[in-house]
């Protein structure tokens, strides 16, 4: 081919897409739109025109890249009145590349109607190289030939691409003006919008100086006061709940005093009596300083506390000792309790002191009892129970021994089974008392807790030893332990054997009238006896089920 054509073969291969625009429109005298065929135009026209025409073409549209993309990235950031002043700007452009783009259209199609290349098969969405090549083939030879000739359908290949060159160079020549025309247009409107946007950019920059001033500045400095004045708030919540601990650790001091200086002038002068009131109060004081530091989770009262040296020191050096303190002293009284002797001397005044003090001893043991770790509704006064329990097992030990001895001697039988049938008569004392006593109002337990059938402080003591009375416990567990020590005798010989089996009659008849007397309320508490539970027993035939208990652990034990 000639020169035109070599110069059209290099800008077929660097726009190998032109193809698409080649289909459709109506001629326009003359004018299109193809900005990628401009080098290829030129130079088929004269070398050194092309030569110019390229590098200015490519110089232009580099600079109207390179200033649309700017443009866009700036137009990207205003606000809609920059957008709509670009839409006005750039409407003649629009209209001119429409204009250009129909022109471009017109001579492809007429040059189509004339060119023997099928360009529909080319633009086809669904076009395949591959599938192309191979119907090419199938084509110009037999399928059952070997070799194949790939000569043939290779030169069409090349003959299509040359016929597209010619094209390409033919439309780009008559298109230059048009060309160079389209390029000036859009550079005068993309000059026109950049000097639209600077006017809104600065505008823009303006405004939003102004704003980091009024507020963003303002909003920094707002923060920064508003965390001032919430780590001021903490502290002062912090100050005022380490205000109050120590103040409530003071009054714990005062309250102990009291009952260290009760006790030790109960010692010295026999006027004075002690004031054992003051466990009670210690026990509420004891929760307030509970409740306070037990609540550690972020935004309760008791939130950081455990980091304050001042608290560390007041739980180890005064809450910790005190609240000791009072669980020993409170134990002790209830491990001491005792209404009176075998012969009934202690008066009514003594009765009453000691169904105070223990009273005060038993409410102090279920206030002070742990809370923590366990669910409200299952919720136990373990240490009141606890201590209840020791006493109970001490009176059967001690009930125990001395009985299983006087067994062997029995001349010491009946001072023996009255100090046994006094311990029971304390046990069922205490169970007039406790049944007496309302449970009080747990601080640190839900209201729901203190439910009626819960309300006196016996009633955790029988659910605890599954029992529904106290004496009946004590006399069917001192029976079950007294068992193996009557066959331990026996099993021994001798005259303590023969001597207790000689005299089982007046045996049998001493333990029954101990277990009778045993049960019988103190006279000092005989008014209050109505309100204890064991009151069924006696509804239903007294305590025979205990005597006969009792009798039958001994003397049943005997053999013949």
């Amino acid at each position: 081919m000639s020169n035109n054509n070599q110069n059209g073969g290099l800008l077929g291969g660097l726009v190998g897409g032109v193809d698409n625009v080649l289909t459709g429109g109506e001629k326009a005298n003359g004018q299109g739109g193809l900005l990628g065929g401009l080098g290829g135009a030129v130079g088929s026209t004269t070398e050194g025109l092309g030569k110019g025409l390229n590098s200015t073409t490519r110089g232009v549209g580099n600079a109207v890249g390179q200033t649309t993309e700017g443009v866009g990235n700036t137009v990207g950031g205003v606000t809609n009145s920059v957008g709509s002043t670009v839409g006005g700007v750039t409407g003649a452009g629009g209209a001119s590349k429409k204009n250009d783009d129909n022109a471009f259209k017109s001579y492809a199609n007429e040059d189509e109607d004339a060119s023997y290349v099928d360009y529909d098969a080319f633009l086809d969405p669904d076009f395949s190289p591959s599938s192309f090549a191979n119907s090419l083939v199938l084509a110009t030879n037999n399928p059952n030939d070997t070799p194949l000739d790939l000569s043939t359908p290779l030169s069409k290949v090349l003959f299509d691409a040359q016929e597209v060159d010619s094209h390409i160079d033919l439309l780009t020549t008559r298109s230059a003006i048009p060309l160079l025309t389209y390029t000036k247009e859009q550079t005068e409107a993309s000059g026109k919008i950049i000097s639209e946007i600077d006017n809104q950019v600065k505008s823009l920059n303006e405004s939003y100086k102004q704003l980091e001033k009024e507020v963003i500045q303002k909003h920094a400095e707002a923060d920064e006061v508003r965390q001032v004045a919430s780590r001021l708030w903490e502290t002062l919540k912090l100050g005022r709940s380490v205000g109050r601990c120590l103040q409530l650790g003071r009054q714990l001091e005062i309250q102990h005093a009291e009952i260290s200086s009760s006790a030790s002038a109960t010692t010295t002068s026999s006027n004075k009596k002690e004031d054992h009131r003051a466990l009670v109060r210690c026990a509420h004081t004891i929760l307030s300083l509970r409740e306070i530091l037990d609540k550690k989770a972020p935004g309760e009262e008791g939130h950081g506390l455990d980091k304050i040296n001042a608290i560390k020191s007041l739980q180890d050096n005064v809450i910790g000792p005190i609240e000791k303190s009072v669980k020993n002293t409170s134990e002790q009284i209830i491990r001491e309790f005792s209404i009176g002797s075998a012969s009934g001397t202690a008066t009514f005044a003594q009765s009453e002191e000691v169904k105070a003090r223990t009273i005060s001893a038993a409410i102090t043991l279920y206030l002070i009892s742990p809370v923590t770790g366990t669910k409200p509704d299952k919720w136990t006064p373990l240490l009141l129970l606890q201590i209840l329990e020791v006493y109970l097992r001490n009176a059967l030990q001690s009930s125990v021994a001395s009985l299983a001895r006087s067994l062997a001697t029995l001349p010491s039988l009946d001072r023996t089974l009255a100090e046994i049938s006094s311990r029971c008569q304390n046990i069922i004392a205490l169970e007039i008392i406790l049944a007496s006593t309302n449970a009080p109002a747990h601080p640190l337990l839900p209201a729901h807790k203190h439910a009626s059938d819960k309300s006196n402080l016996l009633q955790p003591l029988l659910a605890y030893l599954e029992t529904g009375s106290l004496a009946s416990y004590f006399w069917r567990t001192m029976a079950s332990s007294l068992a193996t020590r009557v066959q331990e005798i026996v099993n021994r010989g001798g005259v303590s054997a023969r001597t207790l089996k000689t005299n089982r009659n007046s045996v049998g008849e001493a333990i029954r009238e101990c277990v009778i007397r045993g049960t019988q309320p103190p006279s000092t508490v005989a008014t209050a006896k109505g309100k204890t539970p064991k009151g069924e027993n006696e509804k239903s035939g007294g305590w025979d089920r205990e005597v006969a208990v009792m009798v039958s652990s001994v003397v049943g034990n005997l053999g013949r």
